[in-house]
């Protein structure tokens, strides 16, 4: 099993590594277009602003790259950030384009509950994940061996609504809202939570990832 991390000098590289090499994954980080176009699995982590992730993967030349893997049809799993990037476009600090390999649109999380009680931002915390609307299992995907209810752990301010609700896989409930906690079309996946920081549940999700 292995894998290859996109090393573009925004993300928690190390932690993501060791939790894959837990799981049995030998793990190659590389910035490199080529070790992209190769690659078996491909993890895209990140944390921070939109804007920067995106310039960071311009300035090292991976936006096609990224694009050429996705449309080989080999397992592609984004976390924080990198589920973000997946989208067509983000609304924080203005608008910007996203990588477009699941048409969505990440938005802010709601500063306000539905009952119109202020809440905090960012998002931070252990949180437990139930299905997407319209999805009565997690049959097939990354989270097959998550049951509901699971509790992970996330830092965020946005989050990612798909375009298609069949594309969302899993969400927290915060303040009443429905934050997506995580996405899949086919073989692209994103977490918004940190299966590395999730202990026994996001490992059993990297684990199923390594499956696919």
């Amino acid at each position: 099993m292995q894998v290859t991390i996109v090393d573009y000098g925004i993300g928690n590289l190390f932690s993501v590594q060791r939790a894959l090499e837990h799981c049995g994954a030998t793990v190659r980080l590389s910035s490199e277009a080529g070790a992209i176009d190769e690659a078996e699995r491909l993890v895209l982590p990140g944390v921070g602003a939109f804007a920067d992730g995106m310039r960071g993967l311009r300035d090292q030349g991976l936006i096609d790259p990224l694009r050429r893997f996705a449309a080989a049809g080999r397992p592609f799993l984004g976390i924080c950030l990198g589920m973000q990037m997946l989208a067509t476009v983000s609304e924080e600090f203005g608008e910007h384009a996203g990588l477009g390999l699941i048409p969505g649109r990440v938005v802010p999380v709601p500063s306000v509950t539905t009952d119109g009680h202020p809440q905090k931002t960012p998002h931070i915390g252990w949180n437990e994940l139930v299905p997407a609307v319209g999805r009565a299992s997690w049959e097939g995907s990354v989270l097959a061996s998550t049951p509901e209810g699971a509790a992970v752990y996330l830092v965020h301010s946005y989050h990612f609504l798909p375009d298609d609700p069949k594309d969302g896989l899993a969400d927290c409930i915060y303040g009443g809202h429905r934050i997506t906690a995580a996405v899949q079309r086919g073989h692209l996946m994103g977490c918004q939570f940190h299966p590395e920081k999730s202990g026994a549940t996001g490992l059993a999700v990297l684990d199923r990832f390594l499956g696919i």
